[in-house]
């Protein structure tokens, strides 16, 4: 380290705070062309990210709307697959029923065919 005085570190201070003024007055005015450009690209820019966000907005949306629809058709056809098993069961069910009360008038049939004969030979 240099042994420095108490002037030459208050001269090197005024000299970094000149420094930082003529940097500052350095920096164009707000209606220069420079600044007014730049202003516009980070106009153009913001608009653009803007778009983009908006697009992807738009992309989410229409994902939801389509498996919206694809759950709403799922679901239909769990529907459809269901009352078809329904009335098939139902069917089936119709059919044993049938079945059963044809099986019950053969057997009455049978029955009466022996009480019939009984009687027959009974006179």
């Amino acid at each position: 380290m240099k042994n420095q005085s108490l002037a030459d570190r208050l001269a090197t201070s005024n000299a970094a705070k000149q420094e930082l003024l003529a940097k500052f007055k350095a920096r164009p005015a707000v209606d220069s062309p420079e600044v007014l450009a730049r202003q516009a690209e980070r106009a153009r820019i913001s608009r653009e990210r803007a778009e983009r966000a908006a697009e992807r907005e738009q992309d989410r949306r229409e994902e939801a709307e389509r498996l919206e629809r694809q759950k709403l058709e799922e679901r239909a056809e769990a529907e459809a697959a269901s009352r078809t098993a329904t009335l098939a069961k139902e069917e089936n069910d119709r059919a044993l029923v049938k079945q059963l009360l044809d099986y019950e008038a053969e057997l009455k049939s049978k029955r009466d065919a022996r009480y019939a004969a009984r009687k027959q030979r009974q006179r």
